[in-house]
């Protein structure tokens, strides 16, 4: 294992955090994580327990550290409170335990929705977390990841599971930019680099596919990732808002598709800002998304996470 101070990581029982993991490991660097409950034992990790609102456990974690990456956040919730909470609060609680280190850096995960802070209190969340950022005086660097897949991942799952039955509802005709979470785990452990670039810098990065993915084109990717070809009927704005009002009525706070996530999913550009990319130098994406997108099903089926419906791989 490397002699370098460990890197202080928030977030790292979660879908990319676990990725960040691997990848440490794969680089031999020591990780200090937060974790809420008890977690089994993995080489170069100390996991502590807490939270982000848990002063003593920040501090914990922040000590002797040689970098902070801030993964941990609130993607879905019932209110503006909740977001407010787990991305604001959290953020600034974080912040003020890494103000303790010398020399820190500090990475931090934002959303490509902070763009548009007015679409949704996720995205207004995001940006208010990354003006505390920006003002904390810390050597920082922002990243706005566009939407994540690879395995472990829960929330494109469900489009994975769709294509398996022919048909994957997609939003209004627009674009989106997509990364692997491998990928993503590489740049934020790059990030942590010393380079000038790096510093007070917020990037957008992507799979490195010009203009993003049309909809209707992802979806049949991803019909093709699980062997099928699908049909991808483009919903309507107005039948996305209903579905989400009737996934509250039904589900409650448990909802996934509320009506706050709605007004995000209806907007019709998520591509990574070109401007924003990451230099080439630095870091690129090295797996292409068709390829990225099989290797997800595999490991889909591999885990039975698929069950018994469906066909496919």
């Amino acid at each position: 294992m490397s002699a370098a101070p460990p890197i202080a990581l928030t977030g790292g029982t979660g879908f990319v955090g676990q990725a960040v993991l691997d990848e440490a490991a794969r680089r031999g660097l020591r990780v200090r994580a937060l974790a809420r409950r008890a977690m089994p034992p993995r080489e170069g990790v100390e996991w502590i327990r807490g939270d982000l609102h848990d002063d003593a456990a920040l501090a914990d974690l922040v000590a002797g550290a040689g970098g902070v990456l801030h993964i941990a956040g609130v993607v879905n919730a019932p209110d503006k409170a909740g977001f407010h909470a787990g991305n604001v609060v959290g953020t600034a609680n974080m912040l003020r335990a890494a103000k303790g280190l010398d020399a820190a850096r500090f990475v931090a995960v934002s959303s490509l929705s902070a763009r548009a802070p007015h679409l949704s209190d996720y995205g207004a969340s995001k940006r208010a977390a990354e003006e505390l950022v920006e003002a904390s005086g810390l050597d920082w660097t922002l990243i706005r990841p566009p939407a994540i897949y690879g395995p472990r991942d829960t929330e494109m799952f469900e489009l994975f599971r769709a294509a398996r039955l022919g048909v994957v509802p997609m939003p209004p005709a627009g674009r989106a930019s997509v990364i692997h979470a491998d990928d993503l785990a590489r740049l934020l452990l790059d990030a942590l680099g010393a380079e000038a670039e790096w510093q007070g810098a917020v990037f957008e990065p992507d799979d490195g596919r010009p203009g993003g993915w049309p909809h209707g084109e992802l979806a049949r990717a991803i019909g093709e990732a699980v062997g099928r070809r699908v049909w991808a009927p483009a919903m309507p704005a107005a039948l996305v808002k209903a579905a989400a009002r009737i996934d509250r009525l039904l589900r409650g706070d448990k909802a996934r598709l509320t009506p706050d996530r709605a007004r995000y999913m209806i907007h019709p550009d998520w591509v990574a800002d070109p401007a924003r990319s990451v230099p080439a130098f630095l870091w690129q994406p090295r797996i292409a998304t068709p390829e990225g997108l099989a290797q997800t099903a595999r490991w889909y089926a591999q885990q039975g996470w698929f069950g018994r419906g469906g066909s496919g791989t």
